[in-house]
């Protein structure tokens, strides 16, 4: 069974440069569906979403795969304090 939290955890923190306040939210969980949320710094937010979004379609990308192989889906929302 793969650890979403950890995997968010390992996927975020070393993009930023406030990592100790980082915080991993899970949302919700059915048996087919998770929703976490992840909330960063103001100052980190455009290198976790990175220029067009494309390092947060990236992490979206590796945990919807990770998710798929559990049956599940999963929802990412990313957003600063």
């Amino acid at each position: 069974m793969i650890k979403f939290e950890e995997l968010i955890e390992s996927l975020i923190l070393p993009l930023v440069a406030y990592p100790n306040e980082v915080e991993i939210i899970k949302v919700s969980e059915s048996t087919d569906n998770l929703e976490y949320k992840v909330l960063v710094n103001e100052n980190d937010l455009g290198r976790v979403i990175g220029k067009g979004g494309t390092i947060a379609k990236a992490i979206r990308t590796v945990l919807y795969a990770g998710a798929s192989k559990e049956g599940k889906k999963i929802h990412l929302d990313i957003d600063s304090k």
